[in-house]
C-alpha cells in the first residue's frame, strides 16, 4: 500500500516528542515490510531548519515543501490540513492515517477524495482533535492505550481498536551504568515541580533532566535558576540519541500533571530494566505496570522521595522491580511486529473497503 501519515503538529527534527517518534518508527516499519510511506505535517518557522523551509516555500511557490533526509518523503506546511488532500492526490495514497494534531480536521479534508482515513488516538485533549469524533462517519479509530480507548468511548461513543505506541527496541536498550535519576520533558505538564522538589530533597543522588517541548521564557529561567541552585541537577539539551540518555539512568521519573495518553518514556526505560516512579494520571499506570510504582499527585512529598530512595539505596529490591521492568517490556502488546500487523490490517479493511 501507499500509507500517507498525517498530523498538523510540527514533525521531526522541529518537535521532539512521542508522537512523533511513534510516528518516525512506524513509518520504517511500513517501509521495512514493502509498503511506501510518506508523511505530512505542520511547519515551525523558528530556528535554521524552519528558516530553510520559509525559503523554500517562497522560492518554489508551493504550499508545501518536502523533505527526505528521514529516509521517507516529509511534506510540510503551515496549516497542515489545508494540504492534505493535494499531498495524498500527488502521492497517490491509498489510505491515509491520521494522528495527534487535528486528525478530524485533517479527515475531513479528504473528503473530496477517494482516500479512506484511519485515525490513530495518541491524547485525550479534545482542542486537538478539530472536531467531535461522533461527527466522522466511516472511520476507524485505533487508540494507543486502553485508558485513551475509554476516554473516547464515553465522550464520543466511537470504539477503537488498542494498539500501544511501537517502540523500536534497538534504539533504546541499551547497558545501563545506572548513574542518576533521569527525568525527560521538564515542562510544567510533566510535572517538573515534582521532580524538582523530589531532586532538592535528595542532595547526595544524581539527577539529570532531558529537554523535549519548547519551555517559556519564564519556565527556561526557573530551570536555570534551580539547576545552579542544586549541585546533583544537571541538563541535558533534547536529544533523538536515548540510549546514551538510558545508558547512565538508573530510575526514570515521570511526575506528570498532564493527562497521559500512554506514558512512552515508561515503554522505553523498561526496555533497559530501568524502573520508573510515576504518577497516577491517564494512562501512565497502564504503560508502567509492574515495572515501577505509581503514586497520586497529592501524595505527600515524602512518598515520592521514599520510592525514589528505595530503588536508589536497596539492591536487592531494585533488582526485583528491574527484573519486572525488562520482563513486562517484553509482553506480547509490545512486540513491534504484532503492532504492525494489526495496524496494517486496520489500513488494509479501509483500503479495501474504500474501493467498493
Amino acid at each position: 500500500m501507499r500509507i500517507l501519515i498525517g498530523s498538523a503538529h510540527p514533525y521531526l527534527p522541529q518537535l521532539l516528542g512521542g508522537a512523533q517518534s511513534s510516528t518516525h518508527e512506524l513509518a520504517l516499519a511500513f517501509r521495512q515490510r514493502g509498503h511506501d510511506v510518506c508523511v505530512v505535517s505542520g511547519l515551525a518557522g523558528h530556528g535554521w531548519f524552519g528558516f530553510r523551509r520559509r525559503v523554500e516555500l517562497k522560492l518554489r511557490r508551493r504550499r508545501w515543501v518536502r523533505d527526505e533526509q528521514l529516509g521517507y518523503p516529509v511534506c510540510r506546511a503551515w496549516f497542515a490540513s489545508d494540504v492534505v488532500a493535494d499531498v495524498a492526490r500527488d502521492f497517490r495514497a491509498d489510505v491515509a492515517m491520521f494522528q495527534s494534531g487535528f486528525p478530524v480536521q485533517m479527515a475531513r479534508a479528504m473528503a473530496g477524495t477517494d482516500i479512506p482515513s484511519v485515525i490513530y488516538l495518541h491524547n485525550v485533549e479534545t482542542d486537538d482533535l478539530g472536531g467531535r469524533l461522533s461527527e466522522l462517519n466511516g472511520i476507524a479509530f485505533i487508540a494507543n492505550s486502553r485508558f485513551t480507548a475509554e476516554s473516547f468511548r464515553r465522550s464520543d461513543g466511537i470504539s477503537a481498536d488498542v494498539i500501544y505506541p511501537m517502540v523500536e527496541a534497538d534504539r533504546y536498550r541499551t547497558s545501563s551504568s545506572r548513574k542518576n535519576v533521569t527525568f525527560i520533558n521538564p515542562h510544567p505538564h510533566k510535572g517538573v515541580d515534582i521532580a524538582l522538589k523530589v531532586a532538592e530533597a535528595c542532595p547526595d543522588i544524581p539527577f539529570v533532566f532531558v529537554k523535549a517541548w519548547t519551555l517559556s521564557p519564564k519556565d527556561e529561567d526557573s530551570l536555570e535558576q534551580h539547576a545552579a541552585r542544586l549541585s546533583n541537577l544537571s541538563i541535558r539539551p533534547p536529544t533523538r540519541d536515548m540510549q546514551s540518555v538510558y545508558g547512565k539512568a538508573r530510575i526514570l521519573l515521570a511526575p506528570s500533571r498532564w493527562e497521559e495518553a500512554f506514558g512512552r518514556v515508561a515503554a522505553e526505560a523498561h526496555l533497559s530494566g530501568i524502573p520508573v516512579v510515576g504518577s497516577d494520571r491517564g494512562g501512565l499506570p497502564e504503560a508502567i505496570g509492574p515495572g515501577g510504582s505509581v503514586h497520586s499527585l497529592d501524595a505527600p512529598m515524602e512518598e515520592w522521595v521514599e520510592a525514589v530512595r528505595a530503588l536508589w539505596s536497596d539492591e536487592a529490591h531494585y533488582q526485583a522491580v528491574s527484573a519486572a521492568a525488562l520482563q513486562y517490556s517484553q509482553r506480547d502488546d509490545m512486540r513491534p511486529e504484532r503492532q504492525i500487523d494489526r495496524i496494517v490490517k486496520i489500513l488494509a479493511t479501509a483500503h479495501e473497503e474504500g474501493r467498493k
